[in-house]
């Protein structure tokens, strides 16, 4: 799939760009002020139960997608319009009405609605995804992307086989999983000044 040219479309401050059919995005939130979304082990799978029931493939793909303890980081494919208002919308609400009600707290539980940057160019695809698959690790959670439950780096590496993420798109541009283990797991951090400062600037909550 390759992503289409945005030409100059105009953006608001502190707004999404437009979300369009035919695009790669990076949709993002953190909770408020910083403080977690998940608070037992049953919340961080309830997400991903509606990440599934949400995010249905004749509307959005996920390509790779991983959950922090106050934060989330999904990599994704538009394949229909208004993807805001049909999926990310409902989903967020959903998720957060439950927590509220278990948790018995009122008030929103993310910093404001999800945050998303478009990938104008296919070859910061396979970068992101290793960004977001070593989340875990950067954040010193775990030592190894692998022992991070709730991401789709197994799904990448072969020792998962889950329904939700669609590592083929990424995993087409490598020889085989392992050769992307090594691509994620080795010192790959791009030199080149531009396209690391470009990626960064698709990565990095703003």
């Amino acid at each position: 799939m390759k992503s289409k040219s945005l030409a100059s479309l105009p953006k608001s401050p502190g707004k999404n760009p437009p979300l369009l059919l035919g695009h790669y995005y990076h949709f993002y939130n953190r909770g408020v002020n910083r403080q977690p979304i998940f608070f037992h082990k049953d919340n961080w799978r309830f997400f991903i139960q509606k990440m599934r029931d949400y995010f249905i493939s004749d509307l959005i793909l996920i390509l790779a997608y991983c959950l922090m303890p106050n934060h989330y980081h999904l990599l994704v494919y538009l394949r229909a319009e208004e993807v805001g208002n049909k999926v990310m919308q409902p989903f967020g609400t959903s998720y957060v009405k439950a927590i509220n009600r278990q948790q018995k707290r009122v008030g929103p539980l993310y910093q404001g609605p999800f945050k998303a940057k478009h990938i104008d160019s296919d070859a910061y695809l396979a970068h992101l995804t290793r960004y977001i698959h070593l989340n875990p690790v950067r954040a010193r959670l775990v030592d190894h992307p692998a022992d991070w439950p709730y991401s789709s780096y197994s799904d990448y590496i072969g020792t998962r086989n889950g329904i939700l993420p669609h590592p083929e798109f990424i995993l087409s541009q490598f020889a085989s999983p392992a050769d992307y283990r090594d691509f994620v797991e080795g010192d790959n951090d791009p030199q080149d000044i531009t396209f690391k400062q470009k990626l960064a600037s698709y990565a990095i909550f703003d």
